[in-house]
C-alpha cells in the first residue's frame, strides 16, 4: 500500500521570495516480506509460484510496491504489469525516468520467462534492450506492460514485452531480454 502526504514546505535558503513555494510530499509504501522459507517453493514452477503471488499466497515481488506497479495477468508464457507514474518518478527534465519504464519492462520479461520454468530452476536477466517511443509525465494514466517469452531452452531464453497506455492504447516503449537459465545442478 502505498500513501501519500502533502505539507506546506519550510522557508529556507534558495526558496525565491517571488515563488510560492510547492508543497512538500512524502510517499510511504508498506509491504509483506518473503518468508526466508516456504515450504513447498522449491517443488513450485514458475507458473505457480506467479499464480500464487497474483491470488496473494504469496507476497507480491516487494519492489513492486516501491516503484508502483503490479502483476496484475499471468498465464504460460505470458505476465502482465501495471504500473502508476507520478511525481515522485520524475528526473532533472521532469518526465517520469526511464528507469521506471525498463524495471517494469524488465519485471515483465523476466516473468514470462519465469512462467516457462520447472520447479526448482530460476532466471536472471543476462542482456536487456529497451526502446523508449514516447515521454510519460507525472500526470500520464496507468500503462499496462506485456510480456511474452518467444524461446526458454536448456541455459537461455528470450522475451519481449511493450508498454501501452490504458488510458490511449498508445506505445509509451518495448524491450527485448536474454536470461540465463539456472537449473538445479
Amino acid at each position: 500500500m502505498t500513501t501519500y502526504e502533502t505539507t506546506a514546505p519550510a522557508a529556507g535558503p534558495g526558496t525565491a521570495a517571488s515563488a510560492p513555494a510547492a508543497p512538500l510530499r512524502t510517499r510511504t509504501h508498506t509491504w509483506e516480506p518473503r518468508p526466508a522459507s516456504v515450504p513447498g517453493l522449491a517443488e513450485m514452477s514458475g507458473l505457480e509460484i506467479l499464480r500464487a503471488a497474483l491470488e496473494g499466497t504469496l507476497p507480491a515481488a516487494s519492489m513492486t510496491s516501491t516503484l508502483g506497479f503490479r502483476l496484475t495477468e499471468v498465464g504460460e508464457g505470458r505476465a502482465v504489469f501495471e504500473g502508476d507514474p507520478g511525481d515522485h518518478l520524475l528526473n532533472p527534465m521532469g518526465t517520469v525516468h526511464g528507469g521506471f519504464l525498463a524495471t517494469l519492462l524488465d519485471s515483465a520479461l523476466g516473468s514470462a520467462v519465469m512462467t516457462r520454468l520447472p520447479a526448482g530452476t530460476t532466471y536472471t536477466t543476462v542482456q536487456l534492450g529497451v526502446h523508449m517511443i514516447r515521454p510519460v509525465l507525472a500526470d500520464t494514466p496507468a500503462l499496462r506492460c506485456e510480456g511474452t517469452a518467444l524461446h526458454v531452452g536448456r541455459t537461455t531464453a528470450t522475451a519481449e514485452a511493450r508498454i501501452t497506455g490504458t488510458h490511449d492504447g498508445k506505445l509509451y516503449a518495448h524491450a527485448t531480454t536474454t536470461c540465463a537459465v539456472l537449473r538445479p545442478t
